[in-house]
């Protein structure tokens, strides 16, 4: 039997292999497998992307010797599925391949799987352990974990800021704020997030594409609020280059890879949205909105993530950026000349 700290070490491993398929197995989550034999890897792979193999299916295929399966101990950062869907059941090749330890890092909470896959190999008489590195492994996956246990997208607010705390010019004109490093960031992460949203005076202020230009990954859906359909069709967010969803109270047909959703303005605007959002099996949201949507996001607790990039350059006025005086602070650091807090919900 291994040592536990071989156990966390492996672990460790089959999540920094999971995290290479960020951006690209959506609206899967993110798996990483390591399959060992006395105590040295002998396969390992990943989810790359959505529709392709699964995790236990790439680390299988990498084993030289198969007939060292039957006496090897895998490591699996989720709960292997049970269910047929793009890809044949994880568990059942598992235990085709007659594997006898599985090592899990979460349960999977999609009502297709929920443990269904855990009992599958237990009752091939395989040995399952189960919750080793739990938490770092609900961190890595925390937009598939928010999208199944509450029914809506994983919700990231961003903003920059300048040292004195303002977002924008005094009448919402865009002035350069962050640095290079800090540019080149928010491109990634506008990658690894399913959709990006502003709101009406941000598109017409910035007149942005929303598009990831400094950073190789797929461009994400881009989402805006034009509750009066007052933006100018000559927008680049109305180029067509890539799904565009308008939430408005207006109705209009859909055009050029533009769908237009109309909302009832007698109930709260972004539990619309979300639920819209959800429905449409988008996983996560990357708010880059201005200071209205901010503060009435943070005002309703409606986000997971707060990302702030706060500048060493001063503005003297403008457009204030939130106060929203948190606490739950998970990272700080320096990007360049500027500095990044993150905190989570």
């Amino acid at each position: 039997m291994p040592s536990p700290d071989f156990d966390l070490l492996m672990m460790r491993r089959a999540l920094d292999l999971a995290r290479l398929g960020t951006g690209h197995t959506r609206p899967n989550p993110l798996v990483g497998c390591v399959i060992t034999h006395d105590n040295r890897i002998i396969g390992e792979g990943w989810h790359q992307a959505y529709g392709g193999p699964h995790a236990e299916v790439n680390a299988v295929a990498a084993v030289a010797d198969p007939t060292l399966l039957p006496h090897s101990r895998v490591y699996v950062t989720l709960e292997p599925c049970s269910h047929h869907g793009k890809t044949p059941p994880c568990a059942d090749l598992l235990i085709e391949k007659g594997v006898r330890e599985v090592v899990v890092c979460n349960l999977d909470p999609n009502p297709l799987v929920a443990g269904k896959g855990i009992e599958k190999l237990r009752a091939a008489g395989i040995r399952v352990e189960t919750g080793v590195l739990e938490q770092e492994g609900r961190w890595l996956n925390r937009r598939f974990f928010t999208f199944q246990e509450k029914q809506r997208p994983y919700v990231v607010l961003k903003w920059a800021e300048t040292a004195d705390g303002y977002l924008a010019g005094p009448y919402y004109q865009s002035v350069p704020i962050s640095g290079e490093l800090a540019r080149v960031a928010v491109h990634q992460w506008r990658a690894e997030e399913q959709a990006i949203l502003v709101g009406t005076r941000t598109a017409l202020h910035d007149n942005p594409h929303l598009t990831v230009r400094e950073w190789p990954g797929p461009n994400p859906t881009r989402v805006v609020i034009d509750k009066n359909l007052s933006l100018p069709p000559a927008h680049n967010l109305f180029n067509g280059q890539q799904p565009t969803v308008v939430y408005t109270y207006r109705e209009r047909a859909a055009k050029d890879n533009v769908d237009y959703v109309m909302l009832s303005e007698a109930e709260d605007l972004f539990p619309q949205i979300f639920n819209s959002l959800y429905q449409r099996n988008v996983q996560s949201v990357l708010v880059e909105g201005g200071p209205t949507v901010l503060n009435s996001l943070l005002k309703d607790g409606l986000w997971d993530e707060l990302r702030v990039l706060r500048s060493s350059r001063q503005l003297g006025g403008g457009v204030s950026a939130p106060k929203p005086g948190l606490s739950g602070l998970r990272e700080h650091c320096r990007l360049g000349d500027d500095e990044l807090f993150v905190y989570v919900n």
